[in-house]
């Protein structure tokens, strides 16, 4: 791999752009993830900016089941990203259906549609487990670029010196 292909990989890396794209949720889970945009959680500490276009966008984060109507623009969504683009599916509606399973047009979650690189369960999920699947993310991220960051080494603790019977002094 070339620097010039590293040295982008890695700024993808620093920097993913995130869509969001509800396929029908009852808004919980939206909800979730606006708290997780906001200052207490700050999911953009790690570089993930929300943008309004899936042309420049890395991951879709998916909120929702996949119903017969939303199966083709959710395919035509995830056909409009840039490579390499990941997908997270956010909720339990988006993992497996959730409630809205055995519906008469649901298919289920957004994996019968297009393929899922994340699950983050929970109706809705918090706005920590959401951060943390990002997190996740990156670290899938780095192993699919090729950048992994590096290993800390970890310093060995110094064990704690005793003390013998002749050194204690009484006062």
């Amino acid at each position: 791999m070339g620097f010039l292909k590293r040295l982008i990989n890695k700024a993808r890396l620093k920097s993913p752009y995130v869509f969001h794209f509800n396929s029908g949720s009852c808004n919980g889970c939206d909800i979730e993830i606006v708290a997780a945009l906001m200052p207490r959680i700050d999911i953009e500490r790690f570089g993930m900016k929300l943008v309004g276009s899936p042309r420049h966008a890395d991951i879709m984060l998916v909120t929702g089941p996949v119903t017969e109507q939303i199966k083709e623009r959710l395919q035509r969504i995830y056909e409009q990203m840039a490579e390499p683009k990941f997908v997270v599916a956010i909720g339990s509606c988006a993992c497996s259906g959730g409630v809205f399973r055995g519906g008469y047009n649901v298919l289920g979650g957004v994996d019968q549609a297009i393929p899922v690189t994340a699950y983050i369960p929970g109706c809705p999920p918090k706005p920590s487990a959401i951060t943390f699947g990002a997190y996740k993310l990156l670290e899938i991220l780095a192993e699919t670029l090729g950048v992994a960051p590096p290993k800390k080494e970890i310093a060995e603790v110094p064990k704690p010196v005793e003390a013998k019977a002749e050194e204690v002094v009484e006062v």
